[in-house]
C-alpha cells in the first residue's frame, strides 16, 4: 500500500499525544536524507512544536504537512493509544516504543488492525545494530539528566572548592546499575567535579566503570544475564546485596539508581533503613521509576522527602531534553527504516536477525 501519488513509499510523523512527552520521531535533518532517497514524508502541524521544531523547518527539508495515518509506514516515539491504532491502515508499519514486554496487548490490537509493527525496544543489542538502538540513545539522555537533577536538589557541591573562606570537599556520588544511563550519570557527575563509584551485579563492566574515572563498587556478587542486561538474583543473592550497600549507601551525598530486568518489576536496591542513614540533604534519583523503582521510599513520577533525603523517581526524562533526545531518537529510525528499504521501497527482509527481533507482530 502507498498513499502518495506516484507509489513512492510515504512515512508519517504524528504529533505525540501523551502528557509531557515533548519528542518528536522524526527531526528535520532525518526528514532530508529521507527525502533525497525518494521517501515521501508527512508531518502532522505541530508534531515538533513541543520540541522546539516549527512546521516549516520540515517543509523546508522536504516534508508535507498533512494526515499521517494513512502512511505505509508511521513512526512515533511512545505507544500508540487506542483510537491512534485505528488510524493506521491496514497493511501499514508502525515504527516506535511498542513495550512488547510491559504490554503485550498492544502487539495484539496491532496485529488485529493488520499492523507490522517494529519496537524499538527489541533492536539487539549487536554491534550492526547499534545505529539503531533508541534504549541506549535514551538511557544517555536520562544518566546526563539524572545528575543534573541530583545537583539541583543536593544541599552541597558538587566539586570540590577552594575559597577565602576555606576548602569545600567534593560531593560523592554513586550509581548503581552500570548500563548506558549508569555510565552516562557516572562521566556527567565526574565532569561537574564529584567523586563517583559505580557498582553492577555484571562484573565485567569494571573496566568501563574505570573509563569515565570512577571507583568500582565490589560487593563480591555476580549476575551475569542475556543481551547485555543482568539476570535477576535469587532470593541468598539479594538478601546478600541489600545488607552490603545498607552500608555502601549511608557513605554517599548523591545515589543515582538505573538497575532493570527486562519486563519485570525493577529490583529494590535501596531500602528505607539505607535511606535513613544517609546523611541529610542527601539526593536519591530513581531512574527505575517506570517499573516501580529501585528505592523502596520511590514514588514513581513525584519527588518526595523523607527523613531529610530527597527521593525523585522521574517517569520521562529524555523528555525534558526533546531537541537532543528528538535528534538521537530519529536517527535510531532512520537507521533501522533504512534496513527495510530496497531502491526507495520498504521491503522488509525477515531472516535479518535485526528485523526478525524487532519485529513484535506481522498481519496473519
Amino acid at each position: 500500500m502507498t498513499s502518495h501519488e506516484g507509489g513512492r513509499t510515504s512515512v508519517g510523523v504524528p504529533r505525540e499525544t501523551e502528557p509531557g512527552e515533548r519528542r518528536v520521531a522524526l527531526v528535520p535533518g532525518v526528514v532530508e536524507r529521507l527525502c533525497a532517497q525518494g521517501l515521501d514524508v508527512v508531518v502532522e502541524s505541530g508534531a515538533g512544536q513541543a520540541a522546539l521544531i516549527p512546521d516549516d523547518a520540515f517543509t523546508k527539508a522536504g516534508a508535507r504537512i498533512g494526515d499521517p495515518w494513512p502512511a505505509d509506514v508511521v513512526v512515533k516515539v511512545v505507544p500508540p493509544t487506542e483510537a491512534e491504532i485505528g488510524r493506521l491502515a491496514a497493511g501499514s508499519s508502525l515504527i516506535g516504543f511498542l513495550a512488547p514486554l510491559t504490554d503485550p496487548e498492544l502487539a495484539g490490537r496491532l496485529r488485529a488492525a493488520g499492523v507490522l509493527g517494529f519496537a524499538m525496544e527489541s533492536v539487539p543489542r549487536i554491534s550492526r545494530a547499534q545505529s539503531m538502538d533508541a534504549l541506549s540513545s535514551q538511557a544517555n539522555v536520562a544518566g546526563y539528566r539524572a545528575v543534573l537533577l541530583a545537583a539541583t536538589e543536593c544541599t552541597r557541591f558538587f566539586p570540590m572548592l577552594t575559597t577565602a573562606a576555606g576548602t569545600v570537599k567534593p560531593a560523592s556520588v554513586l550509581v548503581l546499575g552500570v548500563g548506558v544511563a549508569g555510565l552516562q550519570a557516572l562521566a556527567t557527575a565526574k565532569r561537574l567535579g564529584a567523586r563517583t563509584t559505580g557498582y553492577d551485579v555484571r562484573p565485567e563492566v569494571a573496566d568501563q566503570v574505570s573509563s569515565v574515572g570512577a571507583k568500582w563498587l565490589d560487593l563480591g556478587i555476580s549476575a551475569v544475564g542475556e543481551g547485555g542486561y543482568a539476570r535477576e538474583l535469587t532470593a541468598e543473592e539479594q538478601a546478600a546485596q541489600t545488607q552490603r550497600l545498607n552500608s555502601a549507601i549511608a557513605g554517599f551525598d548523591i545515589v543515582i539508581t538505573t538497575a532493570l530486568v527486562p519486563g519485570r518489576p525493577a529490583p529494590k536496591l535501596v531500602p528505607a533503613e539505607a535511606v535513613h542513614h544517609m546523611r541529610p540533604g542527601s539526593v536519591i534519583v530513581d531512574l527505575a521509576g517506570p517499573a516501580g523503582g529501585n528505592c523502596e521510599l520511590s514514588e514513581p513520577g513525584r519527588t518526595v522527602v523523607s527523613h531529610e533525603i530527597t527521593i525523585a523517581a522521574p517517569l520521562n526524562l529524555p523528555a525534558t531534553m526533546p531537541e537532543h533526545a528528538s535528534e538521537l531518537y530519529a536517527r535510531n529510525v532512520q537507521a533501522l527504516l533504512e534496513l527495510m528499504l530496497v531502491d526507495g521501497r520498504l521491503a522488509p527482509d525477515f531472516t535479518d536477525e535485526v528485523l526478525a527481533a524487532t519485529c513484535i507482530t506481522r498481519p496473519d
